[in-house]
């Protein structure tokens, strides 16, 4: 039968082992002493490699879903400028965030725009021809 001083003991351990996994979670969750810009610069990198495989590896098929889901995440974009580019709200006129705003509202509507095109394009090459008939196809009239 289990003693019950060291039933005591081992969860005494494992508070113990939770409470110090806690602290560790808890430090990871607030930088853990990584510099923000290494951080940021990490997440950047390997958001490029990623976009990078999955781009190339679409299948021709996913092209015309995907560019929808684009022209959504640029529409967004257009939604944070828009907001950069509201009222004044420094006394000194913070005219970068301006000018930022301006700049990421005129990329995203020519992405937005060219995703489209592009997607016109790709949807008209799923439509049916219609030809017009002519002397050869008009089965013997």
């Amino acid at each position: 039968m289990i003693n019950n001083d060291t039933l005591n003991q081992k969860a005494q351990n494992l508070a113990q082992q939770a409470q110090e996994l806690a602290q560790n979670i808890s430090a990871l969750q607030h930088g853990g002493g990584v510099d923000p810009f290494i951080f940021g610069l990490t997440v950047f990198v390997l958001a490029c490699f990623v976009g990078y495989y999955v781009v190339w590896r679409v299948t021709p098929a996913l092209h015309t879903p995907l560019m929808s889901v684009t022209n959504a995440i640029s529409g967004i974009i257009i939604v944070g400028a828009i907001i950069a580019l509201g009222p004044q709200s420094s006394v000194d006129g913070d005219s970068f965030s301006h000018f930022a705003g301006f700049i990421a509202v005129v990329i995203a509507s020519i992405n937005i725009f060219g995703g489209f095109i592009v997607t016109h394009r790709m949807l008209s090459m799923f439509q049916k021809k219609v030809h017009p008939p002519t002397k050869e196809n008009s089965h013997g009239k």
